[in-house]
C-alpha cells in the first residue's frame, strides 16, 4: 500500500468504559484525531481551515470493530484517501493493535465545505497533491446507499444540542450522533453485546439550542437496530443509521 498516513494511541483511563475497554465513541474520536493529523501533515491544521472559512463534513460512514483495544493498550490508526472528486473524497482507516492484527475498519465519505457560504467547494490542491491516494478499501461496502428511515420507533430519547456538541464548523460534531444512538440502545444489549458495526448517514444540521429525538427500531437481523435522529417538533431528519451487535466474549477483549 502506498501514500498512507499512521498515528499511534495508547489507550488512557478516560476513554475507557467500566470493564476497561475502549468504547466506540472513543475509537471514532481517534479516527477523527488521526484525520486532523492527516490534515495538519498537508500543512493545514483544522483551526487553520477555519480561519479561512473553510473546513471537512463527514456525509456518511461505516465503523466495524472485532474487538476494542483494553486499557493502556497500543493500536495503530493507518488512514488513506482512496478515492478523490472536485469537492470530496473517501478516507479509508484500518486499526491495528500491538501484534498488528486488524481489529478494526472505517470508512468515510467527506466532503471538503465553505463555512460561510454553507456550501460545498473544491478541495485545496495541498491535501491532493499531500496525500495523493491508493485505491485500496479497508472495507467493502456501499457508503452512500440510501438507509431505512423509521416509520414507528419502539422507543425515543430527548437530548439538548449544548454549545460543548458542535465543533469547528459550528455545527453537531458527528461524535455526538453516534452517542445519541448509543443511549437510545436498550440496557440488555449494551450490557451482553458490543457495537460491532455502525452504519451511518448525515442528512441536515443541527445547531446549538435545538431539541433533538433519537429514535430507534429492531432491525431485520438477529441484535441489529435502526436508528434516526431528528429535530424535535419537526419532520427535518439530521442523520439515519443501521448497528449491529455481537455477543460478548470473555476472552474478547484480551487477546
Amino acid at each position: 500500500m502506498n501514500n498512507y498516513f499512521e498515528q499511534e494511541f495508547d489507550l488512557r483511563y478516560y476513554e475507557m468504559d467500566n470493564v476497561a475497554h475502549a468504547t466506540p465513541v472513543t475509537i471514532l474520536t481517534l479516527l477523527q484525531e488521526t484525520a486532523a493529523d492527516h490534515c495538519l501533515s498537508a500543512g493545514h491544521s483544522l483551526f487553520d481551515l477555519v480561519d479561512n472559512n473553510l473546513g471537512w463534513v463527514l456525509l456518511s460512514g461505516m465503523m466495524q470493530m472485532e474487538r476494542y483495544p483494553s486499557y493502556k493498550e497500543k493500536i495503530t490508526i493507518r488512514t488513506w484517501i482512496s478515492k478523490y472528486h472536485s469537492i470530496r473524497g473517501i478516507r479509508e482507516n484500518l486499526i491495528y493493535d500491538e501484534e498488528g492484527t486488524i481489529i478494526g475498519r472505517a470508512k468515510g465519505l467527506w466532503l471538503f465545505y465553505d463555512i460561510e457560504r454553507r456550501r460545498p467547494t473544491k478541495i485545496l490542491s495541498d491535501f491532493k497533491e499531500t496525500w495523493s491516494w491508493d485505491e485500496t478499501q479497508s472495507i467493502s461496502c456501499d457508503i452512500m446507499k440510501k438507509l431505512e428511515s423509521i416509520e414507528c420507533a419502539a422507543d425515543a430519547k430527548e437530548f439538548k444540542v449544548n454549545m460543548y456538541d458542535t465543533d469547528t464548523n459550528k455545527h453537531v460534531n458527528n461524535i455526538r450522533y453516534l452517542q445519541w444512538v448509543m443511549e437510545s440502545v436498550p440496557e440488555e444489549i449494551l450490557e451482553n453485546y458490543y457495537l460491532h458495526t455502525i452504519d451511518g448517514r448525515f442528512i441536515s444540521e443541527a445547531q446549538y439550542g435545538d431539541t433533538i429525538v433519537s429514535s430507534i427500531k429492531q432491525g431485520i437481523e438477529e441484535n441489529s437496530f435502526l436508528h434516526a435522529i431528528h429535530l424535535k417538533g419537526t419532520d427535518k431528519l439530521c442523520a439515519l443509521a443501521e448497528t449491529i451487535w455481537r455477543k460478548k466474549k470473555n476472552d474478547l477483549f484480551c487477546q
